[in-house]
């Protein structure tokens, strides 16, 4: 209906069609901003043709920052950094601004955003108003602070408003409303015309209403209607009146909503005018009526029988529908106009009667304005009581939501009065928690102490009872070059594949030191095996490590006199040979030291290059096992005879590799049987190993076996050494399955022969026997009377460790500080002793 009746006013008007409403928003980026837009969109958003403008102004970019947090001019960085600068900061401005254009785009709007780069944003706001002719501009009104209301003229929104045209209207928002606002010059002209056309008509009142000022507006207006534009005068003319009206309201309504407090005052003010407007207006009226009761008792009935009754006066002022349209207006008064023409021409005798007619007409005219302004005070006063109404709905909503606030408020300090007793009280049990958690690690730390004071001691007497657990002693490089005289070639007694072995006299012991062929060799794997393996297991049957030189990669072992089983069985350098008992002996030896490798703990040991050069013999053909620098660790539990370990480099010597591990690389106790059984076989023969197997195998089937045994072995028993060979067969079969148990079937086997030969050597009287190496004193060098254990581990004659320990606190044997001078009697070797002088007499 509105767009209907703005068209048809248009129409009857000949007014021009409305241009479209350029709206501009002055955004910062901050929170604040999408309140202003909000505001912008609700109160232009009905408009029909409406282009949103968002103007952001940032600052003039003169420096550009490092990467230290400094500033340079950007006159003295290249063209590209601050072209990149520039273009980042373009793009952080856009970022900014998406949201706010975002809020645009959904209330589907035209909007454009403009951003103006300049130091000064109240000229630079103007200066796009002006550009763009930007009718209406929204900004963001500064805060104000209790100490901040005096300088309110200075704020930004201040100069704002000072700079941009007059014919543009600034509207200054905060927190969503309406603070203030500047009007354009167009509405403070129209108010002026106003105010000086009510002046002008003003004649005879010293105080002079908005009743007044508006009907000496009309009648003015009215006095002109001959003119062609007097309509559209007419039109302009209330709309200004209607507008300023409507315009003071709005903002009562709008300061009443922002201030509460004000909000009683404010409706009164509003009622009082209100009230004044239509008792102005009414008392024109009556003077109006008084005039023209005047004019009746001149004239007489002629005029009584013109001039309308009174109830034909008052009946339009009561109803609201009395203001018309102003094309209404226009047709009533020029029929008003033609009955006073005809009026005139009758009376046209009479000067006097003309003049009254004259009167009588303007008087109408007056009346009828009267009546029309009345009306549409009427209608004002309607509205601004139905706003009142809606002011005091408003207050009581506010009440209403203030109680509410209140009773938060009273919530929330009832919620804070309760945590704060909760912190007190978690406080209180924290603080009692904390005393019992100090007590308890005091207790803690007590007891950790004992604790460790305990395992001291009993440390400390297990050390006492069983010794401390055996390291090998270090030597120099010093000590070594001068104990092998600068490693003369006449201390030379052996070289392998990794060393060379001298014979040496290191603290007045006799050894034997291999020295690596390279320094780089200390890391090798073989070197730090042999040092970890020889340094913390110890079997009568495997060779003692007496210490080392880590830095030149040397190992020094006890002196083995009659070398290698190998050099002995070929006789190398014309030596005895060997009596086949001590050959029996010899293999229960090295099956004994076997066993003991793969049972160690926690992981079985297995050596990978069992052979009769690997094995040495003492003076007394005591055989020990050596070079385990290719033993190797299995991860599995040695009781298992079924243990493997996957090794991918085939080590060992070929006569004597398992073939299965030569085939798949799984090595396991097994293959250190197949190695065994070799050794066997050499021991019978003397022979290399070479197809040793198919000549023993074809040698007992062909009962031939003596023709192949070692003839300068001595007579050999038929039965136990044929017994001997198909053992060492059994132990070199091809398949891993096919071969005995070490430990339950060949050691076993070993010992029975061992005693035969034992009681075979004992009735040959041409071999003077000699004592055992272990029967023997370190110190002493003879058959111990009284043996003793130190805290070495070591056993020695009683009294030549008390003579020793007298001067010493280091082993005789490792030259390693002793950890106590306690000495235990080894009975178990002092029976062995006792029974081998009986044996011997």
């Amino acid at each position: 209906m509105e767009g209907s009746e703005k068209i048809e006013t248009e129409r009857v008007f000949g007014l021009p069609p409305p241009l479209s409403l350029t709206v501009g928003i002055a955004i910062n980026g901050k929170t604040k901003s999408k309140y202003v837009v909000k505001w912008a969109l609700e109160k232009f958003i009905q408009e029909e043709k409406v282009l949103f403008k968002l103007l952001h102004v940032r600052p003039k970019i003169t420096t550009v920052p490092t990467a230290m947090g400094n500033l340079i001019p950007i006159s003295q960085v290249r063209e590209d950094v601050a072209a990149a600068y520039k273009k980042e900061m373009e793009w952080q401005t856009n970022q900014l601004l998406l949201p706010y254009k975002n809020i645009c785009t959904q209330t589907k709007v035209q909007v454009d955003v403009i951003m103006i780069e300049s130091d000064d944003v109240a000229n630079a706001i103007a200066e796009e108003v002006a550009k763009c002719t930007i009718k209406k501009l929204v900004i963001g009104a500064s805060s104000c602070g209790m100490f901040t209301r005096k300088l309110k003229g200075n704020d930004l929104s201040s100069r704002i408003s000072t700079c941009t045209p007059k014919f543009c209207t600034v509207y200054a928002i905060s927190k969503g409303k309406l603070k203030s606002i500047r009007p354009s010059d167009l509405e403070t002209n129209g108010s002026t015309r106003d105010d000086s056309s009510v002046t002008s008509s003003t004649n005879s009142s010293s105080s002079q209403t908005l009743s007044s000022q508006t009907d000496a507006a009309s009648v003015s207006s009215y006095s002109q209607f001959h003119s062609p534009s007097l309509p559209m005068q007419r039109f302009q003319a209330l709309s200004c009146i209607n507008h300023g009206l409507f315009h003071s309201t709005t903002n009562s309504i709008e300061t009443n909503h922002s201030r509460h407090q004000s909000l009683d005052v404010d409706v009164q003010a509003i009622s009082t005018i209100n009230q004044g407007l239509l008792h102005s207006r009414t008392n024109s009226v009556e003077t109006i009526n008084s005039r023209c009761q005047s004019l009746d008792i001149e004239e007489g009935n002629y005029v009584a029988s013109s001039w309308p009754s009174t109830s034909e006066i008052g009946h339009p002022i009561s109803q609201s529908s009395s203001c018309k349209s102003l094309p209404t207006d226009y047709q009533s008064w020029v029929s008003d106009q033609a009955s006073t023409s005809d009026m005139l021409t009758e009376c046209s005798s009479s000067d006097s009667q003309a003049n009254i007619n004259f009167e009588l007409e303007k008087l109408r005219i007056e009346l009828r304005h009267v009546r029309g302004i009345y009306a549409m005070a009427q209608n004002e006063a309607i509205d601004a009581s139905r706003k009142l109404n809606d002011l005091s709905n408003r207050r009581f909503e506010e009440a209403t939501k203030l109680k509410e606030i209140h009773c938060r408020e009273e919530k929330v300090k009832e919620l804070a009065r309760q945590e704060k007793e909760r912190s007190k009280s978690a406080t209180k049990e924290a603080e009692y928690t904390r005393t019992c958690a100090e007590r308890e690690a005091s207790q803690r730390q007590e007891a950790e102490l004992k604790a460790m004071r305990d395992a001291k001691e009993k440390e400390r007497l297990q050390n006492a009872l069983v010794g401390p657990v055996q390291q090998y002693q270090k030597f120099t490089w010093e000590e070594i070059v001068s104990a092998t005289s600068s490693f003369c070639n006449d201390f030379k007694i052996g070289m392998g594949a990794y060393g060379t072995v001298y014979k040496c006299s290191l603290h007045h012991t006799t050894a034997a030191v291999k020295v690596l062929h390279s320094k780089d060799n200390k890391n090798s794997k073989q070197f730090q095996q042999e040092l970890e393996i020889l340094s913390k297991i110890h079997h009568p049957h495997l060779l003692i490590l007496l210490g080392a030189c880590y830095d030149h990669g040397c190992l020094v072992y006890e002196y083995m006199e009659n070398g290698s089983l190998e050099d002995r069985l070929l006789r190398v350098n014309n030596t005895p040979p060997i009596p086949w008992f001590e050959r029996y002996r010899i293999a229960w030896e090295v099956a004994s030291a076997l066993v003991f490798l793969h049972s160690s703990k926690p992981k079985p040991i297995i050596h990978r290059d069992m052979k009769p050069a690997n094995i040495l013999l003492d003076r007394n053909f005591v055989s020990k096992i050596g070079d385990v620098g290719l033993s190797t660790m299995l991860n599995t539990d040695a009781s298992s005879a079924t243990s493997m370990y996957k090794d991918t480099a085939l080590v060992g010597t070929l006569c004597y590799i398992d073939p299965e591990y030569q085939r798949s690389g799984l090595v396991s106790p097994k293959s250190d049987v197949y190695a065994f059984g070799m050794v066997i076989l050499q021991l019978l023969t003397a022979k290399p190993a070479k197809a040793l197997t198919h000549i023993m195998e074809t040698a007992i089937d062909d009962d031939r076996l003596l023709e192949v045994l070692d003839s300068e072995a001595g007579n050999w028993p038929l039965e136990e050494t044929k017994e001997l060979a198909l053992l060492g067969l059994s132990c070199a079969e091809l398949r891993r399955g096919d071969r005995p148990d070490l430990k339950d079937e060949v050691l076993p086997a070993l010992e029975r022969l061992k005693e035969i030969a034992d009681k075979a050597r004992d009735t040959i009287s041409c071999i003077h026997p000699t004592p055992p190496n272990h029967f023997i004193c370190p110190i002493l060098k003879d058959v111990m009377m009284d043996p003793c254990v130190a805290a070495d581990g070591y056993t020695y004659d009683r009294k030549a460790i008390e003579k020793w320990l007298e001067e010493n606190d280091k082993s005789p044997m490792t030259n390693l500080p002793l950890p106590n001078k306690n000495l235990l009697p080894n009975y178990t070797l002092l029976s062995a002793i006792v029974e081998w002088k009986s044996n011997k007499q």
